[in-house]
């Protein structure tokens, strides 16, 4: 008998102002990098180190900055929450890297969004179980075009603005500045314990004030100087 394997098909991501396209790799997302998200989630940012998970990614959803992208609400979940997110995309990879070689390793960035089922994630936690079933699943991470690392480009991002919107209501709202750790510095920390490779995404984590979203709900997420998408969550 002969085996028949599916491949599946590969995620790219386009990079803004040109023809070209991210092939992406995996995933990384890191825990509570906010120091108000931390206490709202219970934790203490002067005392915790970052911690990462993983989507898959197939999570990702190609989200051009001139039109709405829809998303479908999720089964298994009554707590579907969105989470901004700045989005590192890496260009280079390696292992247990210098803060110059982390820097170096960036090859743009973009603006993310962490959808997450709540509930279910809490249910692992409290069972001490991974996080998967309430992060890594279909269109739990549309993300915008990427634009290419420049020097101005990398001091804007440092001084500007993040935030969101559900239905043009303010919801979230921070500074790239409040990163507990910066974003060389979580690429060090994940070199230590992954070997990173070109094509790897890094979601940066996300500020306070997340919350759920229903069927029907448009979520505005933005990063200033990388631009703005618009998600909105059918059934």
């Amino acid at each position: 008998m002969k085996n028949i394997v599916s491949e599946q098909s590969r995620v790219y991501l386009p990079i803004a102002e040109s023809d070209q396209v991210y092939p992406v790799g995996r995933v990384f997302c890191v825990g509570r990098n906010y120091a108000e998200h931390s206490k709202e989630m219970g934790d203490d940012p002067e005392r915790d180190p970052p911690f990462f998970f993983v989507k898959d990614a197939s999570s990702v959803v190609p989200s051009a900055f001139s039109e709405v992208t829809h998303i479908t609400y999720p089964m298994a979940t009554s707590q579907f929450e969105y989470e901004v997110e700045l989005v590192v995309a890496l260009g280079r990879g390696g292992r247990s890297l210098s803060l110059q070689q982390a820097g170096e390793a960036v090859l743009g960035y973009a603006v993310g969004l962490d959808m997450t089922r709540r509930d279910l994630q809490a249910q692992a936690k409290k069972k001490g179980r991974p996080w998967e079933v309430g992060k890594s699943f279909d269109e739990s991470a549309p993300i915008s075009p990427i634009l290419l690392k420049t020097d101005v480009l990398v001091d804007s991002i440092s001084k500007g603005e993040i935030g969101l919107k559900v239905n043009n209501e303010l919801k979230q709202i921070s500074k790239i500045a409040n990163l507990t750790w910066s974003i060389e510095e979580v690429i060090c920390k994940l070199s230590e314990v992954f070997e990173l490779r070109p094509g790897d995404l890094i979601m940066t984590g996300t500020p306070e004030n997340v919350g759920a979203v229903v069927v029907g709900d448009e979520m505005q997420a933005w990063v200033e100087h990388l631009g703005e998408i618009k998600v909105s969550v059918t059934g």
